[in-house]
């Protein structure tokens, strides 16, 4: 937004004297400016939101998506699980599961602020993820002391998340599209990646894998027309099937997928 839309020295606001795309958040009618993200923390907030979104439980994440639980209050986490429904503009309701990314320059005092916001209207669990020093992930929840896990640790949202979350996720793009992988395979009943290649043992085939590759971009709303499904179907090198089935995960066209990397080179 231009700075001449609200000027912090005026006031009280009201979330609906803000629009979509307004550098501001509310607390108690006060703004805060909020700056673009820079590298260091659009990268692992883009990682975090495909991670959490892809959870088998979970039917609504939002990115810097807009929290007004009253008037006076606006916050928009840099990921959030939220319950699906409701019609344009702020959410009123407040998010099940909120993370913030502190990267270099955090305001401190304004995070536990938006922490304090947060809880006080309702939601569950923030996870605020430190990218500068020790890699770690600070839990925060209502009456709760503050834990801290590190890298090898697991973080566990009961009643929000099915599968418990690796903290190296929410760091590390290769190990996010592991857990990712297995939260979408499990969203078309297969257990995990392991279940997939027992499946094309058991069959004696490679029809398992080629099925499984065609579920995974189903799950993640890619078009699959009848080339892709006869090239798949009929490739037997369960090598590179194998291979197609991890680019699956993360490829953004199903013509990206035999583009990948992952494609073997004959």
């Amino acid at each position: 937004m231009s700075n001449s839309r609200l000027q912090p020295d005026t006031g009280p606001f009201r979330a609906d004297q803000l629009r979509d795309g307004d550098r501001y958040e509310l607390t108690n009618g006060h703004p805060i400016y909020c700056a673009p993200a820079g590298r260091d923390h659009a990268g692992p907030n883009a990682t975090g939101a495909a991670l959490l979104d892809s959870d088998p439980d979970v039917q609504w994440t939002g990115v810097d998506a807009g929290y007004s639980p009253d008037p006076g209050t606006l916050r928009a986490p840099d990921v959030s699980v939220a319950t699906p429904g409701g019609d344009g503009g702020w959410i009123p309701d407040a998010p099940l599961l909120a993370v913030e990314y502190a990267a270099r320059g955090q305001d401190e005092a304004d995070l536990r602020t938006k922490i304090a916001d947060l809880l006080g209207h309702g939601t569950r669990l923030v996870w605020v993820v430190r990218l500068v020093g020790p890699r770690r992930v600070e839990v925060h929840a209502p009456g709760q002391p503050l834990q801290t896990h590190g890298i090898g640790e697991l973080l566990v949202a009961p009643g929000i998340l099915r599968n418990p979350v690796p903290v190296a996720a929410l760091f590390d793009r290769d190990a996010a599209q592991d857990v990712i992988l297995r939260n979408l395979l499990q969203r078309r009943g297969y257990a995990g990646l392991e279940a997939i290649r027992e499946e094309g043992r058991e069959e004696g085939r490679d029809e398992g894998l080629a099925d499984a590759i065609l579920t995974l971009l189903a799950a993640r709303g890619l078009t699959i027309d009848d080339a892709t499904r006869d090239r798949l179907r009929g490739t037997r090198d369960a090598g590179q099937l194998r291979a197609w089935l991890l680019a699956a995960a993360q490829a953004e066209t199903v013509v990206g997928l035999f583009e990948s990397e992952y494609s073997v080179r004959t």
